[in-house]
């Protein structure tokens, strides 16, 4: 897999956790699964809804991505 775009996700989703007023526990949280969840994704570019990272934050860690 290419690595490429997890620092980029895990920014952005610091990014939506504080514009959509989330705590910082979860503003962490959300970023730290959509940068996880990128590194299932080849390219540069985090293809992932908000819905499939609040999966994973949720504890749903089988894998798989519902697309």
């Amino acid at each position: 897999m290419d690595r490429g775009g997890g620092g980029c996700a895990f920014a952005a989703g610091l990014i939506y956790g504080l514009i959509m007023g989330k705590t910082i526990k979860e503003t962490a949280e959300f970023a730290v699964a959509a940068s996880a969840l990128k590194q299932t994704i080849l390219g540069d570019f985090n293809l992932v809804t908000v819905d499939e990272v609040m999966k994973l934050i949720k504890g749903d860690s089988s894998g798989r991505i519902q697309r």
